[in-house]
Protein backbone atom coordinates (compact mmCIF):
# COMPACT_ATOMS: atom_id res chain seq x y z
CA UNK A 1 0.00 0.00 0.00
CA UNK A 2 1.56 3.27 -0.80
CA UNK A 3 1.06 6.47 1.73
CA UNK A 4 2.12 9.83 0.72
CA UNK A 5 5.25 11.30 1.69
CA UNK A 6 5.24 13.02 5.02
CA UNK A 7 4.36 16.92 5.21
CA UNK A 8 3.52 19.29 7.35
CA UNK A 9 -0.47 21.15 6.13
CA UNK A 10 -0.53 24.10 8.37
CA UNK A 11 -4.04 24.34 9.67
CA UNK A 12 -4.47 27.73 8.73
CA UNK A 13 -4.24 26.91 5.48
CA UNK A 14 -7.68 26.66 4.35
CA UNK A 15 -10.09 23.98 4.33
CA UNK A 16 -8.81 22.92 1.08
CA UNK A 17 -5.39 22.64 1.44
CA UNK A 18 -4.92 18.86 3.12
CA UNK A 19 -6.35 17.47 0.26
CA UNK A 20 -4.91 19.65 -2.36
CA UNK A 21 -1.71 18.58 -0.44
CA UNK A 22 -2.76 14.94 -1.24
CA UNK A 23 -3.69 15.34 -5.08
CA UNK A 24 0.19 16.92 -5.78
CA UNK A 25 1.05 13.58 -3.71
CA UNK A 26 -0.90 11.62 -6.51
CA UNK A 27 -3.90 11.08 -4.82
CA UNK A 28 -6.81 12.08 -6.77
CA UNK A 29 -10.15 11.35 -5.70
CA UNK A 30 -9.57 11.77 -1.59
CA UNK A 31 -12.91 10.90 0.34
CA UNK A 32 -14.14 12.80 3.76
CA UNK A 33 -16.33 10.65 6.06
CA UNK A 34 -18.15 11.96 9.11
CA UNK A 35 -20.84 10.90 11.54
CA UNK A 36 -24.38 12.93 12.70
CA UNK A 37 -25.69 11.70 16.08
CA UNK A 38 -23.49 9.93 18.08
CA UNK A 39 -24.14 12.13 21.04
CA UNK A 40 -27.80 11.89 20.94
CA UNK A 41 -29.87 9.26 23.09
CA UNK A 42 -32.53 8.91 20.48
CA UNK A 43 -32.87 8.05 16.59
CA UNK A 44 -30.55 7.47 14.48
CA UNK A 45 -26.46 7.43 13.86
CA UNK A 46 -26.15 8.80 10.30
CA UNK A 47 -22.73 8.48 8.55
CA UNK A 48 -21.80 10.26 5.64
CA UNK A 49 -18.98 9.70 2.85
CA UNK A 50 -18.02 12.47 -0.01
CA UNK A 51 -15.04 13.11 -2.85
CA UNK A 52 -15.30 16.13 -3.89
CA UNK A 53 -15.65 17.65 -7.69
CA UNK A 54 -12.83 20.67 -8.55
CA UNK A 55 -14.74 23.42 -7.58
CA UNK A 56 -15.22 24.66 -4.24
CA UNK A 57 -18.27 24.33 -2.70
CA UNK A 58 -20.04 27.66 -1.55
CA UNK A 59 -20.12 28.52 2.32
CA UNK A 60 -19.13 24.82 3.12
CA UNK A 61 -17.77 24.71 7.07
CA UNK A 62 -18.09 22.50 9.49
CA UNK A 63 -22.06 21.47 9.59
CA UNK A 64 -22.00 22.51 13.64
CA UNK A 65 -20.86 25.69 12.46
CA UNK A 66 -23.30 26.78 10.07
CA UNK A 67 -26.81 28.01 10.64
CA UNK A 68 -29.83 25.47 9.75
CA UNK A 69 -30.45 27.21 6.20
CA UNK A 70 -26.98 27.37 5.63
CA UNK A 71 -26.98 23.70 6.00
CA UNK A 72 -29.09 23.15 3.98
CA UNK A 73 -27.97 25.18 0.90
CA UNK A 74 -24.30 24.14 1.50
CA UNK A 75 -25.92 20.16 1.54
CA UNK A 76 -27.73 21.21 -1.75
CA UNK A 77 -24.32 22.52 -3.34
CA UNK A 78 -22.35 19.16 -1.79
CA UNK A 79 -24.78 16.76 -3.98
CA UNK A 80 -24.85 19.21 -7.05
CA UNK A 81 -20.61 19.58 -6.95
CA UNK A 82 -19.11 16.25 -5.64
CA UNK A 83 -17.78 13.87 -7.49
CA UNK A 84 -19.08 10.90 -5.34
CA UNK A 85 -20.98 10.86 -2.11
CA UNK A 86 -22.99 8.48 0.01
CA UNK A 87 -25.41 8.13 3.41
CA UNK A 88 -25.51 5.15 5.83
CA UNK A 89 -28.19 5.48 8.23
CA UNK A 90 -28.03 2.88 11.44
CA UNK A 91 -31.13 2.73 13.11
CA UNK A 92 -30.96 2.71 17.35
CA UNK A 93 -31.81 -0.55 17.95
CA UNK A 94 -28.28 -1.91 16.07
CA UNK A 95 -26.42 0.98 18.24
CA UNK A 96 -28.06 -1.26 21.16
CA UNK A 97 -26.76 -4.20 19.86
CA UNK A 98 -23.07 -3.65 19.32
CA UNK A 99 -22.59 -0.86 20.56
CA UNK A 100 -22.35 3.03 19.78
CA UNK A 101 -18.62 2.87 19.25
CA UNK A 102 -18.68 -0.56 16.80
CA UNK A 103 -21.55 1.23 15.11
CA UNK A 104 -19.86 4.43 15.01
CA UNK A 105 -17.16 2.96 13.50
CA UNK A 106 -18.60 0.55 11.31
CA UNK A 107 -20.71 3.38 9.93
CA UNK A 108 -17.94 5.87 8.84
CA UNK A 109 -16.38 2.15 6.90
CA UNK A 110 -19.74 1.45 5.35
CA UNK A 111 -20.29 5.13 3.84
CA UNK A 112 -16.88 4.66 2.25
CA UNK A 113 -17.23 0.97 1.00
CA UNK A 114 -20.43 2.16 -0.60
CA UNK A 115 -19.48 5.31 -2.61
CA UNK A 116 -19.68 4.64 -6.25
CA UNK A 117 -16.32 5.67 -7.04
CA UNK A 118 -13.35 4.17 -5.46
CA UNK A 119 -11.19 6.69 -3.19
CA UNK A 120 -7.35 6.45 -3.30
CA UNK A 121 -7.02 8.03 -0.04
CA UNK A 122 -9.50 8.78 2.92
CA UNK A 123 -9.94 11.23 5.74
CA UNK A 124 -11.83 10.46 8.96
CA UNK A 125 -12.80 12.87 11.35
CA UNK A 126 -11.29 11.87 14.84
CA UNK A 127 -12.09 7.94 14.73
CA UNK A 128 -9.16 5.83 12.91
CA UNK A 129 -11.39 3.65 10.46
CA UNK A 130 -9.65 0.06 10.10
CA UNK A 131 -10.50 -2.60 7.27
CA UNK A 132 -10.93 0.11 4.24
CA UNK A 133 -8.53 -1.10 2.43
CA UNK A 134 -7.17 2.46 1.77
CA UNK A 135 -4.51 4.27 3.22
CA UNK A 136 -6.52 6.54 5.17
CA UNK A 137 -5.76 9.47 8.28
CA UNK A 138 -7.96 10.24 11.42
CA UNK A 139 -8.33 14.04 11.17
CA UNK A 140 -8.35 15.62 14.72
CA UNK A 141 -11.52 18.35 14.11
CA UNK A 142 -11.59 16.96 10.63
CA UNK A 143 -14.83 18.69 9.62
CA UNK A 144 -12.94 21.83 10.21
CA UNK A 145 -9.49 21.37 7.99
CA UNK A 146 -10.67 18.89 5.62
CA UNK A 147 -13.08 20.16 2.89
CA UNK A 148 -14.02 16.79 2.50
CA UNK A 149 -14.80 16.05 5.99
CA UNK A 150 -16.38 18.82 6.38
CA UNK A 151 -19.04 18.33 3.14
CA UNK A 152 -19.53 14.72 4.50
CA UNK A 153 -20.48 16.42 8.01
CA UNK A 154 -23.22 18.52 6.08
CA UNK A 155 -24.71 15.73 4.40
CA UNK A 156 -25.12 13.70 7.89
CA UNK A 157 -25.93 16.35 9.81
CA UNK A 158 -28.73 17.51 7.57
CA UNK A 159 -30.01 13.66 6.92
CA UNK A 160 -30.33 12.97 10.44
CA UNK A 161 -31.95 16.72 11.18
CA UNK A 162 -34.83 15.74 9.04
CA UNK A 163 -35.08 12.43 9.99
CA UNK A 164 -35.56 13.91 13.09
CA UNK A 165 -38.18 15.86 12.44
CA UNK A 166 -40.30 13.13 10.63
CA UNK A 167 -39.87 11.37 14.09
CA UNK A 168 -40.89 14.12 15.60
CA UNK A 169 -44.38 14.35 14.17
CA UNK A 170 -45.21 10.64 14.80
CA UNK A 171 -43.85 11.39 18.34
CA UNK A 172 -44.76 15.01 19.01
CA UNK A 173 -44.80 14.60 22.85
CA UNK A 174 -40.60 14.26 23.01
CA UNK A 175 -39.89 17.27 20.85
CA UNK A 176 -37.40 15.65 18.86
CA UNK A 177 -37.97 18.47 16.16
CA UNK A 178 -36.56 20.76 18.66
CA UNK A 179 -33.14 19.23 20.34
CA UNK A 180 -32.83 16.03 17.61
CA UNK A 181 -32.59 13.55 20.23
CA UNK A 182 -30.25 15.02 22.42
CA UNK A 183 -30.53 15.02 25.89
CA UNK A 184 -31.55 18.44 27.21
CA UNK A 185 -33.97 19.21 30.18
CA UNK A 186 -36.99 19.42 27.58
CA UNK A 187 -36.68 15.83 26.68
CA UNK A 188 -35.49 14.41 29.86
CA UNK A 189 -38.61 16.07 31.40
CA UNK A 190 -40.21 13.58 28.42
CA UNK A 191 -38.42 11.05 29.04
CA UNK A 192 -39.63 11.24 32.93
CA UNK A 193 -43.34 11.73 31.98
CA UNK A 194 -44.04 9.29 28.66
CA UNK A 195 -41.07 7.07 29.31
CA UNK A 196 -38.81 5.53 25.96
CA UNK A 197 -40.23 5.57 22.26
CA UNK A 198 -39.15 2.75 20.10
CA UNK A 199 -36.82 5.86 18.53
CA UNK A 200 -34.77 6.00 22.18
CA UNK A 201 -31.44 4.14 22.54
CA UNK A 202 -32.18 1.55 25.01
CA UNK A 203 -29.04 0.54 26.60
CA UNK A 204 -27.93 4.08 27.29
CA UNK A 205 -28.70 4.77 30.73
CA UNK A 206 -30.65 7.86 31.16
CA UNK A 207 -33.54 6.07 28.46
CA UNK A 208 -33.23 2.84 30.65
CA UNK A 209 -33.70 4.44 33.70
CA UNK A 210 -36.90 6.34 32.06
CA UNK A 211 -38.05 2.71 31.09
CA UNK A 212 -37.58 1.29 34.58
CA UNK A 213 -39.95 4.22 35.95
CA UNK A 214 -42.87 3.03 33.44
CA UNK A 215 -45.22 0.29 34.53
CA UNK A 216 -44.55 -3.21 32.95
CA UNK A 217 -45.25 -3.14 28.87
CA UNK A 218 -45.37 0.71 28.76
CA UNK A 219 -42.59 1.15 27.12
CA UNK A 220 -43.82 1.07 23.53
CA UNK A 221 -44.52 4.78 22.38
CA UNK A 222 -47.54 5.44 19.96
CA UNK A 223 -46.62 6.28 16.05
CA UNK A 224 -48.91 8.56 14.44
Amino acid sequence: MIYPARGVIRRDGGLYALEKALRRRGFAAVAGADEAGRGACAGPLVAAAVILGPAEVPELADSKLLTPAARDRVFTQVLRRAAAHSIVVIEPAEIDRYGLHVCNIAALRRALAALPVTPDYALTDGFKVDGTGLPGLAVWKGDQFAACVAAASVLAKVTRDRRMAELDAGYPEYGFGVHKGYVTAQHSAALAEHGPCPEHRMSYQNVARAAERRPAGSVQGTLV
